[in-house]
């Protein structure tokens, strides 16, 4: 399958719309970014049932900014709208792989579990910081 590029306008559709998506933040400028794309479009052709897409972030300076993107190639992976990857610097292809099976292998509820327990427990910290 080939690579979806990703844009302001069509972000929240794409991600919304898809169970799993990996998303390659990255520039024409940038040489890691041009040594990891080969391996990105092989996993993208090896792994058809999930959604390859890129950010050019000279492009798209906002969803950069947005995601707080500091060094390219930056991969992401979300999952049910849930950003559960994230990690800069150029991946060779086991290391892709691996990255690949251990998103396949979450278990969705838990992640979203923590990340409410996450977000609870930041919400009474902050209280009781208050209140001290």
């Amino acid at each position: 399958m080939s690579t979806v590029e990703l844009t302001k306008e069509n972000f929240d559709e794409v991600v919304s719309d898809n169970d799993f998506v990996l998303i390659d933040f990255w520039a024409a400028w940038c040489g890691p970014c041009r040594m990891f794309a080969p391996v990105y479009d092989k996993a993208s052709e090896k792994h058809g049932d999930l959604v390859f897409a890129k950010v050019d972030t000279e492009a798209q300076p906002e969803l950069a900014a947005a995601f707080q993107i500091q060094s390219i190639p930056t991969l992401m992976i979300v999952r049910d709208k849930v950003a559960v990857f994230a990690q800069p610097g150029a991946l060779p292809e086991p290391a892709l792989e691996d990255v690949i099976a251990q998103a396949r292998a979450l278990d969705m509820a838990e992640v979203r579990k923590a990340v409410a327990d996450a977000q609870a427990g930041g919400a009474e910290g902050g209280a009781e910081s208050a209140s001290a």
